[in-house]
């Protein structure tokens, strides 16, 4: 049996560059965070949660939060749903189209996000759909589609055909398929399309931008509105919480199954998939 050989260590001049990068990635976000504790109180600055209190008893700004979190889940819930359909079409027919197809599937992920705002904008002033918060949520569902479908489809990768047989030889339906085995097997990835979709949907800016009515913001296009004015401690309490939560829910996925399947244990169908009790 072969040792592994050892890798040798990093050069020094690599971990400087390295430890620049990470300076310069989040010591905004430092300096952002640490400005939201600063608060004078006339004996000078002093760390208080004061801007935070400000944040929660605003109610412009909380209505933008509140929509944000129900843009996001919507279009998360909505796009689960039809990407992991969309994904086990695929999957079951072998047409040629289906290349075709699959590469459709993606488009949003190559198309600049400006072209894909407007050519959605073009298209809602077509059908004459007034802008709000309904337009928003068909908008983030029509990128993050794409999410959805590019993970359930490389979980689908992963599976053995033989499971489906062999529970069609016990005399499963085509349903009873899908419902005791396919989707339990998918239902990490599926939980991690929906996670994506989220975080994507709760941060997005530019397409909302293009496609949000008037006195509907979310919690981004009210912020950029009031970044024209200056930024305050305020501003900076209302990032941090947003850096905060989208923080959490990562922190969730990294460790939920969803992660493991699709980053750690999905290694192709040679016998070194996952275990199938992680599931």
């Amino acid at each position: 049996m072969k040792q592994e050989r050892s890798r040798p260590a990093a050069p020094k001049t690599a971990k400087v560059v390295l430890w620049c990068t990470l300076v310069f990635l989040y010591l905004p976000i430092a300096v952002m965070m640490g400005g939201s504790l600063l608060w004078n109180e006339g004996t000078g600055l002093q760390l208080s949660f004061h801007w935070f209190r400000e944040v929660l008893g605003d109610e412009a700004w909380m209505g933008a939060l509140f929509n944000s979190v129900v843009v996001a889940i919507c279009s998360a819930s909505i796009a689960t749903v039809l990407g992991t359909l969309g994904a086990l079409g695929l999957y079951k027919n072998r047409g040629a189209w289906v290349k075709t197809l699959d590469a459709l599937s993606v488009a949003s992920l190559i198309f600049p996000e400006i072209v894909f705002a407007l050519s959605l904008l073009s298209w809602f002033f077509l059908l004459k759909f007034e802008l709000g918060l309904a337009t928003v949520v068909m908008a983030h569902v029509s990128f993050s589609i794409s999410y959805v479908m590019m993970t359930v489809s490389a979980r689908l990768a992963t599976l053995e055909a033989s499971l489906e047989d062999a529970a069609r030889d016990l005399g499963a339906s085509e349903w009873q398929v899908y419902k005791t085995v396919l989707l339990p097997l998918l239902s990490p990835a599926i939980l991690g399309g929906f996670i994506m979709s989220f975080l994507l949907s709760f941060d997005d800016f530019l397409i909302t931008y293009f496609v949000n009515g008037v006195g509907q913001d979310t919690l981004p296009v009210k912020l950029y509105a009031a970044m024209k004015m200056g930024v305050s401690p305020k501003l900076n309490a209302l990032s941090t919480m947003m850096f905060l939560l989208t923080l959490l829910v990562s922190i969730f996925f990294f460790r939920s199954s969803a992660f493991r399947v699709l980053f750690e244990g999905a290694r192709g169908n040679d016998g070194t998939n996952a275990k199938e009790e992680d599931f």
